[in-house]
């Protein structure tokens, strides 16, 4: 509809293009109450990316925050109609630039449709909108006796549509899994404005092809979930956590294989490096202690937790543990693992941003990737922190680095890709719930190979043949 700057003067290009804009929010407000649509640069520019450093966003014609979902059928319609690209967002708390917009795209913003539908003890479900914050539901399930156990650290900000859109995971992934296993059931409205349902309400339910599953982790390509249905479990006990320091980071691994292949079931196992212990420390003074080169935090949320922290601590001295300090109770527990969600924000205050890897391998490598990332920051003269989810072998390496600086920020960039490469070499996956945006795209490529990106993209040709759906994103 825009004539290219080949065929038309620019003054030509410009008329074109505002006669686009113009067509665009009057068909947009015609559907839309007054306060859904915004097109002030002051606000629009805050919705323009995520939390990922590195990639490109431009300015959006308008924000557009629906609140029904026959709202978000009127956006869809009206891209489809002027072949306008569309981004959902949720909080953007996002660290690959999966929700980053362009210039002249729409910004669909599903923060407003944040109602929590309904609440199942018996069937065992929650139906939420996709505004809906994580720790909000959890806390809402929790009055019923029930848990909704997936955990991303930005659990207190971060929405429901947003970890569908990246299948993140979370602290509590070694036991109880990640966002993919509790979605049963989604609405989505497609690129043309079709609503589709996938999925179901049922413990079980096989039939066709498994369209839920194939939404999850989508970063918003292929449609946008407007319900979801999700599984919950019953409430678990309050966990207790173990603490235990170690010498060296290559001790803390063999310690997290020895307790995943003695059959232990933590309900939490993450690792965190010097570097990371020492930015904790540094940022809300928590006391953890900065001699041990990695600290391991074990948890247990069983009827009998101090007999399995003890199993556990007993395996963490035989890896070479230098000390093990067990919780006393779950304030002290809580303690522990607030310093663990600090860890990301920490390790940003260090320099003043970083570039969060998402490197996930097996457990029986991890080690090797860590004594790999120690020797990337050697050669790239950088401070590089790690903490990990362990019991899953999901580390991320957070790059610190002043973006003022060009060659840091070069420096900074090489590393970020060369701990994937190394993720890779060693059998893992370029991203184990950040999801690929536009940051990990190129390597996406790579994981993938030829016939598996040919097959992906015939996936997204099918539900979205215009492509303007959240175009330049995953390939």
């Amino acid at each position: 509809m825009i004539m290219s700057r080949i065929e038309a003067r620019p003054d030509e290009e410009t008329a074109r293009t505002g006669d686009l804009l113009d067509r665009l929010l009057g068909r947009l407000r015609g559907g839309l109450p007054a306060d859904a649509v915004l097109t002030d640069p002051d606000v629009t520019v805050s919705y323009a990316r995520d939390m990922a450093s590195f990639c490109p966003a431009g300015t959006p014609a308008a924000v557009v925050l629906p609140r029904t979902v026959e709202e978000v059928q009127h956006v869809m319609r009206t891209a489809t109609a002027l072949r306008v690209p569309v981004v959902p967002q949720g909080a953007r708390t996002g660290l690959s630039g999966g929700a980053n917009a362009d210039d002249g795209w729409i910004v669909l913003s599903l923060t407003r449709m944040d109602r929590i539908l309904e609440i199942s003890p018996v069937d065992r479900i929650a139906v939420v909108e996709p505004g809906v914050v994580n720790a909000a539901l959890s806390r809402a399930v929790d009055a019923h006796g029930l848990a909704y156990p997936p955990d991303p650290s930005s659990w207190e900000t971060c929405t429901i549509g947003g970890n569908i859109g990246t299948a993140s995971g979370g602290l509590c992934c070694v036991k109880y899994g990640v966002t993919a296993e509790y979605v049963l059931g989604l609405d989505v409205v497609l690129a043309d404005g079709r609503l589709m349902s996938t999925g179901r309400r049922t413990a079980k339910g096989v039939a066709g092809y498994d369209l839920t599953r194939l939404f999850v982790g989508s970063e918003g390509s292929l449609g946008i979930v407007v319900r979801a249905v999700l599984a919950l479990r019953p409430k678990p006990p309050e966990q207790l956590v173990l603490a235990a320091e170690f010498a060296s980071a290559r001790a803390a691994c063999d310690a997290v294989c020895a307790i995943m292949a003695g059959g232990h079931v933590p309900s939490l196992l993450e690792l965190m490096d010097r570097t990371t212990v020492k930015a904790v420390n540094e940022l809300a003074h928590m006391g953890l202690p900065e001699a041990t080169e990695a600290l391991l935090l074990a948890a247990f949320d069983t009827t009998d937790p101090g007999a399995d922290l003890a199993a556990v601590g007993a395996l963490c001295e035989a890896a070479g543990a230098t000390q093990v300090v067990p919780a006393d109770d779950a304030a002290e527990s809580e303690l522990l693992l607030q310093a663990r969600r600090l860890s990301l924000p920490a390790l940003e205050a260090v320099k003043g941003t970083t570039m969060i890897d998402d490197v996930c391998v097996p457990r029986s490598r991890l080690g090797d990737l860590l004594d790999g990332v120690e020797r990337i920051a050697e050669k790239y003269r950088l401070t590089i922190g790690v903490c990990a989810h362990a019991g899953d072998g999901n580390t991320h390496p957070a790059v610190c680095f002043d973006a003022a600086d060009a060659d840091e920020s070069r420096r900074a960039r090489e590393s970020f890709d060369e701990i994937m490469a190394l993720g890779l070499e060693l059998g893992g996956t370029i991203t184990g719930e950040h999801g690929v945006g536009v940051l990990k795209k190129e390597w996406l490529a790579r994981e993938l190979g030829p016939v598996g990106l040919e097959m992906q993209r015939a996936v997204k040709q099918t539900f979205d043949p215009l492509g303007i759906l959240n175009p330049g994103k995953l390939f």
